[in-house]
Parts: structure tokens; sequence; C-alpha cells
């Protein structure tokens, strides 16, 4: 036993000294990180966990707009956008059309409007049985937001402050899988010199004071880790200045999503077509007369004849005389409709189509990533578990703000900064990795790069 004793000791020494530099390292940056980073993260969560209710709440606020009486009877979906034209009483032609095809919903027609901001519309809601107005509301993009769920998706995105705002979103997003990585780094050290999961994968019971706070934080930190990821990735994606380079990245290895032709060839059969229809050339009307013309009922059968199948579509009219009208799948709850179809009104055919199920695999975690995020993608479920992360999250960094609290100094309100690293500790591999994988995250995700500067700077300084 004594023989055995001394190796066993060294080797224990050995592991000790090998973690020396990383342990503190990984806590100083986590502390810095979290400290300074974590009232962004504070609110995306919480307006994230806000935004997840969005959809259920929006069903009992504009019910009277969303729903109709159940009915055999329906008009056809042409009368049904004539009487939203009637209703605002000039023969505009639509931006676009979403049937009403399941029972007990109203039919959803939207139209450009000037007094509108950026990716807003005018929706008209109508019933399908009768043809009667449910009601005139203001929509945001292809989600086809109504107001409320709007304003809380506009305070997650960007605070209500326009462009500016989005940088905290991007700030958060770009921050928060560093600071989870780092977290779950020391963990793992912890883990590996105590040979102990209490109060690592769950809190301890025994703790008390800091102990009992550190406890929380850092098993609520284990069991979110995956969720901090996944979330920071595809929030990413809807960033300004790292959206763009990840797009950039997208279209450079062929991972953008498919999507089918908006424009018409000018094939002789196609030129004939239209010939047919010259005497409204000949007397000056405009694109969108002939638009009027084309039915929708027989656009939408069209597409339903080659690989429309949801309930949920939308129709997007030929925006001029070259170019294609769309209809697509809008079921972005699983399993995932996504299908579209571009046509050739005038001549009735279809002359583009692009399948769900041929999409390439980026394309397809790309659009389940983003449903996924946004709580579509398994309905309620989803939207529930949205919520309590958000919570979760939330407490995760109130938790890392009490215990700073709670290290504070005798006779000080605030908390004491980490300790610094020792340089010389730190080997010469690692310095040189953090430093190019900084410089590389930089220029991938600018905001990061800018945040970083200013947080070294900070550093220097206390």
């Amino acid at each position: 036993m004594t023989l055995q004793s001394p190796p066993q000791q060294k080797s224990a020494q050995h592991h000790t000294r090998s973690g020396t530099w990383l342990y503190p390292l990984a806590r100083r940056i986590h502390f810095y990180a979290g400290i300074l980073i974590a009232p962004f993260i504070l609110v995306a969560a919480l307006s994230g966990a806000l935004y997840a209710l969005a959809p259920q709440l929006e069903k009992v606020v504009y019910s009277q707009q969303l729903t109709a009486p159940i009915s055999d009877h329906r008009i056809s979906l042409d009368a049904q956008v004539k009487a939203a034209q009637s209703y605002l009483g000039k023969d505009t032609q639509p931006l676009e059309v979403r049937p009403g095809l399941a029972p007990g919903t109203t039919t959803r027609v939207m139209f450009a409007d000037e007094t509108l901001g950026e990716s807003e519309s005018r929706a008209v809601f109508i019933d399908p049985a009768n043809g009667q107005v449910r009601g005139d509301l203001t929509v945001y993009g292809s989600s086809g937001s109504l107001p409320l769920r709007t304003w809380i998706s506009q305070l997650h995105k960007n605070l209500h402050l326009g462009e500016v705002g989005r940088i905290y979103s991007e700030l958060a997003a770009s921050w928060l899988w560093l600071i989870a990585a780092f977290g779950l780094c020391m963990v793992i050290i912890k883990a590996r010199r105590t040979k102990k999961l209490k109060g690592l994968a769950y809190p301890s019971n025994t703790a008390r004071g800091y102990r009992t706070t550190l406890s929380w934080h850092t098993s609520a930190g284990v069991w979110l880790a995956v969720g901090l990821f996944f979330f920071s990735a595809t929030g990413l994606t809807w960033s300004n200045y790292a959206g763009g380079n990840i797009s950039d990245m997208r279209k450079a290895f062929g991972w953008q999503t498919p999507s089918v032709t908006k424009t018409l060839e000018a094939a002789p059969a196609s030129s004939d077509a239209h010939a047919d229809h010259g005497e409204h050339s000949s007397h000056g009307h405009s694109q969108q007369d002939r638009a009027s013309a084309v039915s929708y009922d027989a656009v939408l059968a069209l597409a339903q004849e080659v690989n429309v199948d949801s309930q949920q579509v939308i129709i997007k009219p030929a925006a001029d005389e070259g170019a294609t009208w769309i209809v697509q799948e809008n079921q972005r709850s699983y399993p995932t409709m996504v299908d579209s179809v571009a046509v050739d009104a005038a001549n009735q055919q279809v002359v583009d189509r692009a399948d769900f199920k041929d999409f390439p695999v980026a394309a397809k975690l790309t659009r389940w990533g983003i449903d996924l995020h946004m709580g579509t993608l398994f309905g309620l479920v989803n939207q529930l578990i949205l919520f309590f992360f958000g919570l979760g999250v939330s407490a995760l960094c109130i938790w890392g703000y009490f215990m700073w609290w709670q290290r504070r100094p005798v006779g000080s309100a605030l908390g004491k900064a980490q300790p610094r690293v020792a340089f010389r500790a730190v080997p010469l591999w690692a310095w040189v990795t953090l430093g190019l994988g900084s410089l590389l995250l930089g220029l991938a995700l600018p905001v990061f790069g800018v945040s970083l500067l200013l947080m070294l700077g900070l550093d220097a300084t206390i």
C-alpha cells in the first residue's frame, strides 16, 4: 500500500497542475461576459418567453378575425377576394391571399398600404361561407403576425428601437453560446476533480448561502446548455451583421432554401397565349387588370394537382406581366409542408415546383431550426417548452448576479472581480488558439468582435 501511494499522489498533483490555468481562465471569461452581457440575455429571454405565448394569445384576442362559423357552403375564392376589394372600396390587387381552407377559419386577403411600415400589409378577413368581412388588421412578415404578436416580436427583436435596437439581440446571441461553453468547461473540470455530481447535474440540498446559489446556477446551466447553444445559433441567423455573413456562407456552400421561379420564360407558346389578350393591352389596361381576370380558384386547383396538399396555403399573384403566380404551402408545424409551385396563369400551366422532400439537408435543418425557435414546429408543447426555457435562462442571469453580490467584500454594495489569470501559467498554444479563435469569431460575428475589444479594454483597467 505504501509503495503505491506516492505514484498516485504524483498523478493527482500532475492532474491538478494541468488544470490550474484552464479553470481560472474559463471562470474569468465566464464572469466578465456574464456580468456585462447578462442584462441583454435577460431581456431577450423574458421577451422570448412572452413571444412563446403570443400564438395562443393571438387566437384569443383576434378570434373574431381568425375564425368563422363552420358551414358546408363556401363561395368561390374569387368571390372572397372581390368581397375584400369591395370592403376597401377599390379594385386593388392583393399582395397575397391565404385561403381559409380548414373548417372554421377565415380567408386572409392582404393588400399593400403606403401608410404602413416595412414588411407590413393590410389584411381583410373574409368568411368563406358568405363573403362577410370579419375584420381588418395590420399584419407583419411572412408569419402573418397580427398586432399583438408583432409588438411582442419587435420587443424581442429590437426593443422597438428599429435597426439600432437589433444590436442588443445580436449581442446576446453572439455571447450566449460562449458563456455557456466556458460555464460547461468549469463544470467538467470540477467534476473531474471532485468525482461528484452533486451540485453540478442537480442542485445540492445541503449547501448554504453562496454555495446554494452556485449549485442552482450550475445545475440549471447544465440542463439548459443544449438549448443555449441552439438559440444562440438560430438567433444569429436573424441578426443584422452576423446574419448577413451566415447568409453569404449558406450561399457559398449551396445551403440556400430552394424556391420556384418568379418570372415567365419568353417561350413562343407563352407569347401566343398573351396575344389572345391583346385587346386589354391595346386599351392601356395595367397588369393589375389582367391579374384580376385570372381565377384564384383555378390557380389554386392547379397547384393542388401538383404538390400543394396543406390547408395552410399562400397565393401570391403575379407582380407584373412577365411574372408567375406563386402558390406555396405554409404549414410550419410538424410534419413540415412548404412545397410550392409557380403558375403561368394565362396558360393555366405549372412552370416550376419546389418540394420540401428534395431540399438539401442544410435547408431542411434551417427550416426546422427557425420553426422550433419560433414555437411553431410542435405547436403548444413547443411553445410551453420555450416559455419555461426563457424563464430558466432568466433565472440563470439572476443567480449569476446574486452570486456576485453574495461574494462582495465587507461593507461593499457590489461584488468583486475574479482574480487575474497568471499569464505564465497559460501555455503558448492556448493563447494562440484563443487569439486566432477570437479573430475569426470577430470577423464572422462583428458585434461580438467589437464588444470583445471593449471587454478586454475594461479588463485591463481593473
